[in-house]
């Protein structure tokens, strides 16, 4: 498979799907993958015909985590804090800085550095048969793509350290009713359900989406009094734009608003 079909985008009419395209090794991890995975998220980034993005997993998986194949120890100990460094950190920090929206669609297994870049999007949909393992600590690693830092977060140190320490699966409907994802629906309806969102997100104010992101993410980090002057400024911007005057021009004449993005 060519470094080509690694990562499959499709521009639809608002917004991108870009699909993990490895499906007989459930859609592991690669150098190249990674690479072309960036490109297709700063494309999707930078087009200003696309205000949403899913990303998803071609097949039966969402995605194995790393592909250890890729993994040799011919020349001593890999250096996985430089592999880290290299493509995993870059990766989650697109999604998260993203000036748009990222969706998730989670189909079958999201397993290590899988499970936790798809908690990085900013909406998780899972069909029902996925599951969610930190598997890191099987082959004595540990969680890393973020994992350490969005767990506890969305689902308690109790949870998170259980879920890092045992390794043990998490179905998509305890995922949901943990907080883990926003929701889980069936199979056949996880891709219908998820375009038909970004089709939606696509129609509504995207810049006030990017500054929201940059609230969410400034968040753990300022005390409070920090992050009331943060949202101030954001306010300041967001008040700036052509989508709030529609919206309030709108909401006056009690019309529908049309949004641009910007």
């Amino acid at each position: 498979m060519t470094s080509e079909n690694l990562v499959l985008t499709r521009k639809e009419d608002g917004f991108t799907v870009i699909t993990l395209n490895r499906p007989d090794k459930l859609n592991s991890f690669t150098g190249p993958m990674h690479a072309a995975l960036r490109e297709a998220l700063q494309e999707a980034a930078n087009d200003p015909a696309c205000r949403a993005i899913v990303l998803t997993g071609a097949g039966r998986g969402f995605c194995a985590g790393q592909d250890l194949q890729e993994r040799n120890f011919d020349n001593g100990p890999p250096d996985l804090g430089a592999s880290l460094a290299e493509n995993y950190n870059p990766l989650v920090m697109a999604i998260r800085t993203a000036e748009k929206p990222v969706i998730a669609a989670v189909n079958g297994v999201a397993a290590g550095a899988g499970a936790n870049v798809a908690l990085a999007c900013d909406i998780v949909i899972a069909a029902r048969s996925a599951k969610f393992i930190q598997s890191f600590s099987r082959i004595g690693l540990v969680p890393d793509a973020g994992g350490s830092w969005f767990l506890p977060k969305l689902i308690g140190d109790a949870r998170a350290r259980a879920l890092g320490i045992l390794a043990e699966p998490v179905t998509a409907e305890q995922a949901a009713e943990w907080g883990m994802i926003w929701k889980t629906v069936e199979d056949a309806e996880l891709i219908p359900t998820v375009e038909a969102m970004a089709r939606d997100l696509a129609t509504r104010p995207t810049r006030s989406f990017a500054l929201m992101k940059q609230a969410f993410l400034a968040a753990p980090e300022n005390s409070l009094e920090a992050q009331l002057a943060l949202e101030a400024d954001l306010q300041r911007e967001a008040g700036r734009t052509e989508d709030f005057r529609t919206g309030v021009e709108a909401f006056r004449a009690g019309t529908k608003p049309v949004f641009r993005g910007r």
